[in-house]
């Protein structure tokens, strides 16, 4: 389901008033969170996959159709070797332990970023896993693992350029709408919400195109004690924002009374 960038707003703003469609998180916080507890950081990590399985769970019951979750960046190679192998480990952990859960509860999992760079290991699971639920028409979920928005941008532009040489696609057609479906996340809608907890205020390298006209919810809230209360504090204020895209507060106000 490629969706062009205008039915893409038009889907937002006609949800303004309501539940997000698709809600993308940035989950910060998890070594901060052990350290202050005297914990190692990868016990951060572990409280953090436990938060994970909340918020899928609370987006589920909302029938929030499109989670996106950042769960390990391009740039986070750049961590303590020790620390990555043991996030990889627990991302391997992590598939094997939920990927029946979410099959059973009819969602689709997907993991968007450079897998190349996974073990074999992984990567066989992350295709099997979405192979088991690809046929699922519930929730889509996804992982941004080994995932940049920059990367994202220069392998969209590569696989373009590629389809202008073979002569698959004319430069002269080439323009937003296009461009947006060589990107990831391209089946879906663009988030209508972005939440980053950990007190950060940016954006790190994180869907660079897809957020243009998202609303942004910033909070000083460790990932791991994000808590289902603060999620609604967060959807509350996704619902009293005016979603314009250009417009005026006139031209949106009649559009909603139509």
């Amino acid at each position: 389901m490629n969706m062009s960038a205008s039915n893409k707003q038009e889907k937002g703003m006609h949800n303004s008033a309501a539940l997000p469609q698709h809600i993308a998180v940035v989950m910060d916080g998890n070594g901060r969170w052990a350290r202050k507890r005297g914990l190692p950081r990868i016990a951060g990590h572990k409280k953090g996959v436990d938060m994970v399985r909340t918020m899928i769970a609370s987006c589920s019951e909302k029938k929030i159709p499109y989670l996106t979750l950042f769960a390990f960046s391009s740039e986070n190679w750049r961590r303590p070797e020790k620390e990555v192998k043991l996030l990889m480990e627990l991302f391997v952990q992590a598939i094997d332990s939920e990927i029946k859960k979410l099959h059973k509860n009819n969602i689709r999992f997907q993991v968007i970023g450079d897998k190349i760079r996974f073990g074999d290991k992984l990567i066989n699971q992350i295709e099997q896993a979405e192979a088991l639920t690809k046929n699922n028409d519930g929730m889509l979920l996804n992982i941004a693992a080994n995932y940049g928005g920059r990367w994202d941008l220069v392998q969209a532009a590569k696989s373009l350029a590629e389809d202008v040489v073979s002569n698959k696609v004319s430069a002269e057609k080439i323009n937003e709408d296009l461009f947006s479906s060589y990107l990831c996340l391209s089946d879906c809608p663009e988030p209508d919400l972005f939440i980053r907890t950990g007190g950060e205020h940016r954006i790190s390298n994180f869907l660079l195109w897809q957020l243009a006209y998202t609303e942004f919810y910033f909070t000083d809230t460790l990932w791991p004690g994000f808590s289902t209360e603060e999620f609604e504090v967060a959807l509350l204020s996704f619902a009293q924002r005016q979603r314009r895209f250009g417009k005026t507060e006139e031209q949106v106000e009649a559009a909603r009374h139509a």
